[in-house]
């Protein structure tokens, strides 16, 4: 019987072991994303101070693909300025992913991309 799988290590490492998982004490940016087509929810949380993310976490009901992403995606964001959220687009994060992504499922992928730019938005925006 094979373990192999259509996605690669880094996909099933971070699915298995996902990093910054979980909730923050007191977030400054909370925002929620739902894709209505697979029923993915996430929940992207930041704490900024002096325009900077000092810290990310993420939550939700997941696939393989969209946790993955989620948990690759709050690993960039530490250090990073509010304007440099922009920069974290969607080629990076299937950089870091290290393998194909079939088109069906790339909505897995921006789910939690798109879900932290529209609450750095609306933060900002408060």
């Amino acid at each position: 019987m094979s373990n192999a799988s259509p996605y690669g290590e880094v996909i099933q490492e971070h699915f298995r072991h996902p990093r910054n998982y979980g909730s923050l004490d007191a977030p400054d940016v909370r925002h929620e994303g739902f894709n209505p087509f697979c029923g993915d929810r996430v929940r992207i949380e930041l704490s900024v101070e002096a325009n900077a993310i000092t810290a990310a976490r993420f939550a939700g009901d997941l696939c393989m693909i969209a946790k993955a992403a989620s948990s690759l995606l709050t690993g960039m964001l530490e250090g990073l300025s509010l304007d440099e959220v922009a920069t974290v687009d969607e080629r990076r994060l299937l950089d870091a992913m290290q393998t194909e992504i079939r088109p069906a499922r790339m909505q897995c992928v921006r789910l939690p991309l798109e879900t932290l730019k529209t609450g750095v938005e609306m933060w900002r925006n408060r």
